[in-house]
């Protein structure tokens, strides 16, 4: 009656494995350690910085626990662990110093940083910590705000030589297109010609609308962004510049960045586990634009730096095909590609495809088409820098897909490709909020965090023990079970545990226990009914088991409402809460159970139990 197959025993044994392996490196702590990434997107970095490191480091008698290469996505990194924060300030500056020849435009970035101390046989098995948030290991917040007037600009910018150019295929003349304020006004000599030009701009731009006014002897087409339209160029905006922050930002290093929109204008970036507040946000302003330029054929090639620069053309020094003389004005930037892939051009030798959005293919094929046989450049900006990534010859009209040849080895056309697609910033950013949670403090929460979780299982084990006597011990069994796991997963998981998440986890204890007690009292019920122990047990469980069911399945609807309605600190408690749902439903019934029949199953002659005082009818 109250005995588990062996499979079942064998599925606790299992799940108790799971939650040990995976809950562990929790235990195992930090080592204070740098991290060396690329300040360059143009500069990749593999294992040969390893040896770098390591020399620079002995050269100053500096010892480190272990040096090594790690591929992070896209992006490799060199990783020092120290054994104390002494070292690993020195060793900073050190390397800072030695890796990087100009300190006001260096190569590669030092950051602090905090490497777990799991053995490598459990990292392996991806068993690693849960991530600390915000709140529990201290770093920085930083509220940025959009300068959404220069997106308005960049696109009424666009409107403008859109129209320009459409007038001119068109065999539209018109006398004069300005710009006044948020709208763009093109004069004509006579109505009749306003009138076609209406016609063809309003066909060929649908986001746009029109006015018709005077202008002395003139008259005149006012163009303005349709209000729905000015909304999602605004918003586009917004969302450019968190997609371009987020690749950005994961050469930091950092564990769940959280980069989030906050209002019409402001982004939400917090970086857990920094505290190079200079550093943070260097990278953060470190936002890429990319150009394709004209070569100035103008200057012979070769003469670039003895030859005057003519003007509306500057000199680059740095980059692939440099020193080149290019023309200031862009064909188009990095708003205008859509997509950008490694491939092979019709000799089999690596290339970048690149597809561009309907504008930017008109542009490109209105800047080519007289263009047959010169030289173009992309060049890409960093902190107001330019650097020359490729310059090709133009052999072809070039329209929404060109390629990009000359690239020498297939790792250069998918690092290019990669620095396309990263795309540019939409609009200038300002730090408007600043704010650095320091390490103390978040240590601090952890404490009491876990303390409180603590105090709060030791009590109700307490009570569960002095109430139920031996159900009362296979209750804090099952509860021990059920923290394991809930831990194990997140951990599994990598989530990123915050105040509410632990929270969430004492909760969890809380509906864990509950579940325990309704079988306890359930047992209960059938020996006050007369039954025996073993009857008892049975029918106990069978019958707490549907309640448990609709409690648990209840509370379970509204943590996933949370969950997908919620955000920030509201989704990370509820992630938990719904996770700590489903483990003590499998720890309260089926390990409960499974101690309970490998305690008394076993009797066949079961004269009573330990579950504490069970008053009978009369007594």
């Amino acid at each position: 009656m109250n005995r588990y197959p062996l499979w079942k025993y064998i599925l606790i044994l299992v799940a108790l494995t799971f939650g040990a392996i995976y809950t562990s490196p929790n235990f195992f702590g930090e080592s204070p350690a740098v991290q060396i990434s690329s300040a360059k997107s143009t500069l990749k970095i593999d294992s040969n910085l390893v040896a770098k490191v390591e020399a620079a480091l002995q050269k100053e008698n500096i010892k480190s626990d272990n040096v090594y290469f790690e591929m992070s996505g896209t992006h490799g990194t060199v990783r020092a662990r120290f054994a104390d924060t002494d070292t690993q300030f020195k060793a900073k500056a050190l390397l800072e110093k030695e890796l990087n020849a100009d300190q006001n435009d260096p190569s590669y970035m030092v950051a602090f940083n905090l490497l777990s101390n799991t053995p490598h046989w459990l990292q392996s098995m991806h068993a690693l910590p849960m991530y600390l948030g915000l709140d529990l290991r201290g770093g920085v917040h930083f509220l940025m705000q959009v300068d959404l007037k220069a997106v308005m600009d960049k696109r009424l910018q666009g409107m403008q030589a859109a129209a320009r150019g459409q007038l001119r295929d068109k065999n539209v003349r018109h006398a004069g297109i300005s710009r006044s304020g948020d709208a763009i006004d093109i004069k004509f000599s006579d109505a009749d010609t306003r009138a076609k030009a209406k016609d063809v701009l309003s066909a060929q731009m649908p986001d746009a609308q029109f006015a018709e006014a005077a202008d002395g002897s003139n008259v005149k087409l006012v163009m303005t962004l349709k209000p729905e339209a000015l909304k999602e160029t605004r918003d586009n905006g917004v969302k450019q510049n968190i997609s371009t922050l987020s690749k950005r930002v994961n050469e930091l290093g950092v564990a769940e960045p959280v980069i989030q929109q906050q209002g019409a204008d402001r982004i939400v970036v917090q970086l857990p586990g920094v505290q190079d507040v200079s550093r943070a946000k260097d990278i953060i302003g470190r936002t890429a634009t990319l150009e394709v330029r004209m070569v100035d054929e103008t200057v012979t090639r070769g003469m670039e730096e003895t030859s005057a620069v003519p003007f509306g053309s500057e000199l680059f020094k740095s980059g692939k095909g440099a020193p080149v003389v290019l023309v200031k004005e862009p064909i188009i930037t990095g708003d205008y590609i859509a997509n950008a892939s490694a491939s092979f051009d019709q000799n089999q030798q690596p290339s970048v495809s690149i597809d561009l959005n309907g504008d930017g293919g008109r542009k490109m094929r209105q800047a080519t088409r007289e263009k047959i046989g010169k030289l173009m450049a992309i060049v890409l900006f960093e902190k107001g820098k330019g650097e020359v990534l490729t310059v090709a010859t133009i052999r072809d009209e070039l329209g929404s897909r060109f390629q990009i040849t000359g690239m020498g080895t297939s790792e250069a056309a998918n690092d290019l490709a990669l620095l396309l697609r990263a795309g540019s910033l939409a609009a200038p950013m300002e730090i408007i909020e600043e704010r650095t949670i320091g390490p103390q403090l978040g240590a601090d929460n952890v404490t009491k965090g876990f303390n409180s979780t603590l105090y709060g299982f030791a009590a109700v084990s307490a009570f569960m023990i002095f109430y139920y006597m031996m159900f009362g011990v296979f209750s804090v069994l099952a509860l021990s079970v059920n923290v394991l796991l809930l831990v194990a997963i997140l951990s599994l998981m990598q989530a990123t545990l915050t105040l509410p998440g632990m929270a969430a986890i004492a909760l969890a204890l809380g509906m864990a226990i509950d579940s325990n007690v309704l079988i306890n009292e359930r047992v209960r019920e059938e020996l006050r009914a007369g039954q025996s122990p073993q009857v008892a047990i049975s029918l106990g469980f069978e019958h707490a088991w549907a309640t448990i069911l609709d409690s648990n399945v209840t509370t379970l609807i509204v943590g996933l409402a949370l969950l997908i309605f919620g955000s920030g600190p509201v989704r990370g408690f509820a992630v938990v809460h719904v996770l700590g749902i489903l483990t003590s439903m499998f720890s309260a019934v089926f390990v409960s159970r499974g101690v309970v029949n490998f305690w008394y199953g076993r009797r066949k002659k079961l004269a009573s139990v330990s579950i504490g005082q069970v008053w009978k009818p009369g007594e």
